[in-house]
């Protein structure tokens, strides 16, 4: 397990991999809910971890995407039925309600939603029940629950689409870390992780803004970031991940770039990504662990029915005998027995 040093960017060795609430314990409540983050750290994750767009008013609020009708009732309030439009979201034309569209006393008004009700239906019971959650409030709830629980709780804030909001006129960096600061987070060892898809976002962040809280890049498989030509492939040779250790803590790959599946989606062998990024003096911290079968690789599911719960708690040990720092999980019991069973193993 890996932590950023005091006295530089690199990461030095601790005691456990950390545990990512992923979009709070969203496997349990609806995802980017204050419902959902304090589950997540009431289970026993380190980190819970909002995704922050933007409001039409310039406040940071927590939701996937800039469009809301999936996770939202918005569709059902005549009253914002003239919102609804089509706008290109980083290249890709997209219709509904957009969170720029809306001042912050105008979200509050709607009530968060489950995503996939068809996957898990039992999320739906909260349907209506919750806000929209802003930065702010979700910091302050860290500070609750850090003394209530008696252990410090991290957060691990995403600024979502960062180019695309930059071209509204709507800046996401500036009150990222002006709400870091208010709460004494913007350090080297704060509990804390800053991450994103987009390299010049997170240079931007340490550049520009100053941040000194830890930065995490994030990967997918293919493709590259919106804001730059170099794709996540170039990143993550050796040479791309030691100019990234020049900025930010670790990296946030897809979980199949650190063990891909095998053509018959049965769990293969690891790639040289944990021990490449381990060598340029980066964490890593894959993405998304969840324990429906569908999500499973097949020699991990228990039975056909897609949306039961299958061999999860193996699943996330193999990626832990693979050397990972930490796990993105929907479902952070299972992330936190999986890490004790890894851990007293020897």
């Amino acid at each position: 397990m890996l932590q950023l040093d005091a006295t530089s960017r690199a990461p030095r060795a601790i005691g456990r991999p950390v545990i990512i609430g992923h979009r709070g314990a969203s496997g349990y409540r609806p995802e980017h809910t204050l419902a959902s983050y304090e589950l997540a750290a009431r289970m026993g994750a380190d980190f819970m971890e909002p995704d922050l767009v933007s409001t039409r008013d310039g406040v940071l609020v927590a939701r996937h995407e800039p469009e809301i009708s999936g996770t939202t009732d918005v569709a059902s309030r005549p009253e914002f039925a003239d919102r609804r439009r089509t706008m290109s979201v980083d290249g890709r034309p997209t219709t509904g309600w957009f969170t720029h569209d809306f001042t912050l006393a105008e979200l509050k008004t709607l009530r968060a939603i489950e995503r996939v009700p068809q996957v898990r239906q039992h999320n739906t019971l909260y349907d209506g029940m919750f806000e929209v959650p802003t930065f702010d409030e979700i910091l302050a709830l860290r500070t609750r629950l850090s003394g209530e629980l008696d252990r410090e709780i991290g957060v691990y804030p995403e600024t979502k689409h960062a180019t695309y909001f930059r071209d509204l006129g709507l800046d996401l960096e500036t009150p990222l870390v002006d709400s870091l600061r208010r709460e004494g987070l913007d350090r080297v060892d704060a509990p804390v992780f800053v991450q994103s898809f987009e390299a010049n976002n997170l240079r931007a962040m340490y550049a520009d803004h100053g941040l000194r809280a830890p930065m995490i890049f994030l990967t997918t498989s293919s493709g590259a970031p919106f804001d730059d030509p170099r794709t996540y492939a170039e990143y993550l040779t050796p040479a791309g991940l030691h100019e990234l250790a020049g900025f930010v803590a670790g990296i946030g790959p897809n979980k199949n770039q650190v063990i891909p599946c095998r053509a018959d989606r049965t769990l293969g062998t690891p790639t040289s990504l944990v021990e490449d990024a381990h060598s340029a003096g980066l964490a890593v911290h894959p993405y998304t662990f969840r324990a429906e079968n569908q999500f499973l690789p097949a020699d991990y599911t228990v039975t056909e029915a897609p949306n039961a719960f299958g061999r999860a708690i193996d699943e996330q040990i193999a990626f832990l005998r693979a050397g990972v720092d930490g796990l993105f999980t929907d479902h952070s019991d299972i992330g936190v027995v999986a890490r004790t069973r890894f851990l007293t193993a020897g």
